[in-house]
């Protein structure tokens, strides 16, 4: 009995030791591979995604090269979550990866079991290592790298085969595995613990085919076991999630989902499915054996969830958009711009006006909250609003392209421009705000009260013509905009003079003085910008409601009507007092000039 149980422990550490060196060659083989091959994986995986189908070509070559699905599927996540693919093509990829990862399957049956593993192994140890020592820091040395952990991978698969074969000698497990559902579902939960504990699916289909070709377990209890690591492979795409973005977080729940269905379909089919495999290995005239029986069936479950997956590509992606969603993202979402109203113009044009008013209302947010501050803004904070205005301004010029292709009437012909010069204008906002927001953080409040009541003052100035600048507040009029901002401009020069004078004085330190003098003039671009935001989007309104008017719709207003005749007469614009100043403009603008920015620029 102790010569037993001593025999025991033997053989569970040979086993262990089998699969140790199994992984350990696997580990080897895959970043060595990975190195070697230089940034070219890296390229394929993001050029060669174009399409679903070059997607799955592309998954399935990496994963067959690098011999690792989880090396892919990380790739792939860490792809997404940079913003490098999108989920569409992260699809494909899977699919393919899931395909891919087959190829273990295939070396362990034709040459685990035909070839003379330590015949095999060694030389390829030896030569690898070889490679390591006479090309350090070269690309040889990790080919040798892989290399040896492709002789490695053979060790430990000879040990395993070997382990099994003692094993098999002393106990029956054939005669215990029993029948029924019952017995298929404990098989199938030992893939998934072992895939799971192993973190390789590679290593747990080899422990599967070898205990099935030596004999340990029948062929349906192994391919049990298979389908049970195919599901245990998904706990990789879930780790690599953790911490990762929303759309990353999409791209593993696309592997889950995979795994999963493809798992529940093998099976319910599993029956025909090894009928299926019996004659497709006669039709192929391989050698009949567990373990090729096993490789055709694991092949033949990766291709069948392709042909599911694969037509249900885009329903699979509009189904996990919905899901992991954030504030930002659905904030970020447009809400009026529905593509099957993007062909009737006047429509699209009024979709158009609606979401920019959305994005109006976040920009100006962002702007009275850098401007009411003291101390540093949430940099954070703006920075998502600024990728939520982007987002929702490509969105616009999406839209507004396609809504242009028809023909449109010529009374709300120049609307869809206007949107996307008042676009413009909100862009450039949310970046003057974010810019404002960096400055902060770097000042400290002055020590002369007379400067510190100065900026104070100033900020108050600029919040009150934010207010004015909102189209859509009750009773919203230009004239006291025109107003506002010529005293905006006033009290412009006149806190750039006193900033000035105060670092000439040494009241100010120098570094301090030229960051104001930067905030000043960011802060003067939000107020041009947001001017010439609501002077367009007045604009835009008018020749929306004009048209509904022609068209029996909404009655223009008296405060639209007033508005359009001072437009006609050319009234000089006042930002002709600010724009004129060549040390206040803007990097990228031109100096204007009375009705200049009437003027497409």
């Amino acid at each position: 009995m102790a010569m037993m149980n001593i025999m025991n422990i033997q053989l569970t550490l040979t086993f262990l030791g089998g699969v140790g060196l199994f992984l350990l060659g696997m580990r080897l083989m895959t970043d060595g591979l990975k190195v070697a091959a230089g940034d070219a994986l890296r390229e394929i995986l993001a050029r060669g995604t174009a399409t679903t189908p070059r997607g799955i070509l592309s998954g399935i070559g990496i994963t067959a090269v690098v011999q690792s699905s989880s090396a892919v599927i990380f790739a792939t996540v860490g792809f997404v979550n940079a913003g490098l693919l999108t989920l569409s093509q992260a699809v494909g990829v899977i699919i393919g990866s899931n395909i891919g990862t087959t190829a273990t399957s295939w070396l362990v049956a034709l040459v685990g079991f035909k070839v003379d593993l330590q015949a095999l192994a060694l030389p390829a140890v030896a030569i690898g290592m070889l490679l390591r020592v006479t090309g350090q820091g070269k690309r040889r040395a990790y080919l040798g790298d892989a290399l040896t952990g492709f002789g490695i991978f053979f060790l430990g698969l000879d040990v395993l085969k070997a382990s099994f074969g003692d094993f098999g000698d002393g106990f029956d497990l054939a005669a215990h595995t029993g029948s029924g559902i019952g017995s298929l579902l404990m098989f199938v939960a030992i893939g998934v613990v072992m895939t799971a504990v192993m973190n390789s699916s590679s290593a747990s289909l080899a422990i599967t085919l070898t205990a099935a070709g030596a004999g340990l377990i029948p062929l349906t209890a192994a391919a049990a076991m298979v389908i049970g690591a195919n599901v245990g492979t998904t706990s990789t795409a879930l780790f690599a999630a953790i911490g990762a973005t929303s759309s990353a977080k999409r791209a593993a729940m696309a592997h889950v989902l995979f795994n999963i269905v493809v798992g529940i379909v093998a099976f319910i089919g599993l029956p025909a499915l090894l009928w299926l495999v019996a004659h497709a290995a006669q039709l192929m005239r391989l050698e009949p054996g567990p373990a090729t029986s096993l490789a055709i069936f694991h092949t033949t479950t990766k291709l069948l969830g392709m042909a599911i997956f694969w037509p249900l590509t885009p329903r699979l992606v509009t189904f996990l958009e919905g899901r992991f969603r954030t504030a930002e993202e659905d904030e970020g979402q447009p809400r009026h711009l529905d593509r099957n109203i993007a062909s009737t113009p006047d429509l699209a044009l009024n979709a158009l006006n609606m979401e920019l008013k959305r994005i109006g209302e976040i920009t100006r947010r962002g702007a009275r909250d850098v401007v009411s501050m003291e101390g540093s803004a949430a940099i954070e904070r703006l920075r998502r609003e600024r990728a939520i205005v982007d987002r929702l301004i490509l969105a616009t010029a999406e839209f507004s392209n396609r809504a242009q292709y028809g023909e449109i009437p010529e009374s709300i012909a120049d609307g869809f421009p206007l949107a996307m010069r008042i676009s413009r204008y909100y862009g450039d906002i949310v970046e003057n705000v974010e810019e404002i927001a960096k400055i902060e953080g770097a000042l400290t409040t002055p020590t002369d009260p007379a400067l510190t009541e100065a900026l104070t003052e100033f900020r108050r100035e600029t919040a009150h013509f934010l207010a004015l600048a909102d189209p859509d507040i009750e009773g919203f009029e230009m004239k006291p905009i025109k107003r506002a901002i010529k005293d905006f401009a006033d009290d412009y020069q006149s806190l750039k003079a006193l900033l000035l004078r105060a670092g000439a004085d040494n009241r100010l330190p120098v570094r301090q003085m030229v960051a104001r003098l930067d905030e000043l003039s960011h802060v003067r671009r939000i107020v041009d910008q947001s001017y010439k935001a609501a002077k367009y989007t007045r604009r835009l309104r008018k020749q929306l409601y004009r048209h509904q008017d022609e068209a029996g719709g909404v009655e223009d207003t008296d405060t639209y009507r007033d508005e359009a005749v001072m437009e006609m007469t050319g009234a000089a614009t006042p930002l002709a007092t600010t724009e004129n100043d060549p040390s206040s403009q803007p990097a990228a603008a031109q100096p204007s000039t009375p009705g200049d920015e009437d003027k497409p620029r």
